[in-house]
Order: structure tokens, then sequence, then C-alpha cells
């Protein structure tokens, strides 16, 4: 560094330094230009979060029902129709195959 630069060193260490901060400042994390893309995450996981909360108290409302001293036999019956695969006669029932059939392979050409 050249004897003249010396004493203007510090200033443009200093001078630099406030850029960047001014930079961050502006487009960072938390800056003032993203305070939008701030209040749609917050909205989003706000929605996220009250969803999450009726979820909830909807697994409680089914689980309060199971339990011996409340046992809802309708829910009950659901149940067991649904982890054994039964249906009731009067229930319209469309089967539906699970299993891909698969890839058939064209002759060779000749």
């Amino acid at each position: 560094m050249p004897e003249w630069m010396k004493p203007y060193a510090l200033s443009a260490l200093l001078l630099l330094s406030v850029l960047y901060l001014g930079v961050q400042a502006l487009t960072g994390q938390y800056g003032l230009l993203t305070g939008d893309e701030r209040a749609a995450t917050l909205a989003d996981r706000e929605a996220a979060a009250l969803r999450l909360t009726e979820e909830r108290q909807e697994l409680e409302l089914r689980v309060r029902y199971l339990q011996t001293d409340h046992l809802s036999r309708d829910l009950l019956e659901e149940r067991a129709r649904v982890l054994l695969g039964y249906a009731d006669p009067a229930d319209h029932v469309i089967r539906v195959s699970l299993t891909t059939p698969a890839p058939t392979q064209a002759a060779p050409a000749l």
C-alpha cells in the first residue's frame, strides 16, 4: 500500500462497513424491503396453525368418544369397519383395484 493511502485506510474500512450495514438494513432477512414477505409468511403460518388447532380439536373429540366411559357406538362401528374392511349391507360399495397393470412389452421389430 502506498504511503499516501495509509491515512485513508481506516476511513475506507469504515465507509465499506457503513455501506454493507446499510444494504443489509434494506434488503436483509429483517430488512425494510422484506416486510411484505414476512407478513405473507406470518399469514400462512397463522392459517396453518388455525387448521392444525381445528384438526386437533376434532381428534380430541374422537378420542373422547372412543374411551370406555364415553363410548360412542356409531364411532366404534365406523372405526371397526375401516380397520376390518367390512361394509354394512345397506352401504353402496365400489371396488377399485389398487394394483397397477404391468407395462406390456412391444414385439421386437424384424
